[in-house]
């Protein structure tokens, strides 16, 4: 019965979160003079409001979903991994770059080479802050976001001094990838009017099943959650912390890489040079919090978070500024954050004591957790 109870509160507290987001914009709106239905039912007409506008949801919620189990399977293993968007660039550069300097290749052979270099970018750079804090104790935290703008500024200047000139088209911009390099495919073009909707959302509900898998169902998924609830218990059960902490990292910067590569070869098809770190990195972390870990959680995330930000367009359009448009998303991961007051007042609401108790203790520091380093 408990466990049912708190499989409810799991699914409740991000529905409440969402919720608590959306009213506390609309009193943004009204304290600023503007009217919330109106502003609500321009979110949802642009974001629903064609077939086009559908697929742009999909081509947004693919990336996000590959950065979310990516944080997931970090923060599984008691990391942050805050260096997703520095792992996403990787793999949005090299599956380009692999992409443009195979122009008479088959398909076949130039996309799967595509994503598999993408992938093993994104994992290669997730490997060093799991390498120093395996055997050094640094905290990945620190080095996870200082390797973002080391991997910010190491890309562009691949693309602006390093690439051929046979794949730049401008100073800081590639060439277009070419049919044979490009996730898209004309059939699903036509049936979502003209979208840059491609096979990255399939490749992204893929991954979801099989990081699901390799979570719940495999021995080293039961090792990486064992070493994240309690390190020193997992070494005296004979289990590699070391080993576990590196191998969890690549896995997530693995993930994070193909994010970066249904950007690079899907959703723009070439690379051009950015000013700071690509957001899906960040709003993949928003996103597995929101969705609590699971592949469902992060999957309905993913689809609200890319409803949220087109739609945040169509509000622009009636009036609103883009502050406030883009104010719901922020205001929903403040209270996926306090989700500790969310689940005290569920506690209360429901009358249970003992509740109350369990949800006021969880909120106290670990001290073990502490020693050991977790966040």
């Amino acid at each position: 019965m408990n466990d049912r109870a708190e499989r409810m509160r799991n699914i409740l507290v991000p529905i409440i979160s969402v919720i608590l987001g959306f009213v506390l914009g609309a009193l943004l709106m009204l304290v600023t003079g503007y009217n919330p239905i109106v502003g609500y039912n321009a979110m949802f007409s642009a974001a629903f409001q064609s077939t086009m506008s559908v697929g742009e949801i999909l081509v947004g919620a693919a990336p996000l979903i590959f950065t979310a189990l990516g944080f997931s399977v970090a923060n599984s293993a008691g990391f942050f991994n805050i260096g997703l968007s520095g792992q996403a660039l990787c793999g949005w550069v090299a599956s380009v770059w692999v992409a443009l300097s195979m122009p008479d290749s088959p398909k076949i052979v130039v996309v799967t080479l595509a994503i598999i270099v993408g992938a093993l970018a994104g994992a290669a750079a997730a490997a060093i802050p799991g390498v120093l804090r395996a055997f050094f104790g640094t905290s990945e935290v620190i080095v996870t976001i200082m390797m973002n703008y080391v991997l910010l500024y190491v890309a562009n200047h691949i693309v602006n001094n390093v690439m051929s000139e046979d794949i730049i088209s401008n100073k800081g911009v590639t060439k277009i990838v070419g049919m044979n390099g490009t996730l898209r495919a004309p059939w699903l073009t036509q049936i979502f009017g003209g979208s840059r909707i491609n096979l990255g959302i399939f490749l992204a509900l893929i991954f979801l099943v099989v990081v699901w898998f390799l979570m719940k169902k495999t021995t080293l998924g039961f090792e990486i959650r064992s070493v994240g609830l309690n390190p020193f218990a997992s070494e005296y059960a004979g289990m590699s912390s070391k080993r576990t902490i590196i191998v969890s990292m690549i896995i997530s910067g693995l993930l994070a890489g193909l994010g970066g590569v249904v950007q690079g070869i899907g959703t723009f098809n070439n690379y051009f040079v950015q000013g700071a770190s690509i957001s899906i990195g960040f709003d993949g972390m928003a996103v597995s919090l929101l969705g609590n870990g699971s592949s469902i959680g992060i999957l309905l995330s993913a689809l609200l978070f890319s409803v949220l930000k087109l739609g945040g367009q169509g509000m622009q359009f009636a009036g609103i500024p883009s502050e406030l448009a883009n104010s719901v998303i922020p205001l929903i991961i403040f209270f996926v954050a306090i989700n500790y007051v969310v689940r005290l007042g569920l506690a209360k609401v429901s009358g249970s004591k003992k509740q109350v108790e369990v949800v006021e203790e969880k909120s106290k520091p670990n001290e073990e957790n502490q020693e050991g380093g977790e966040l």
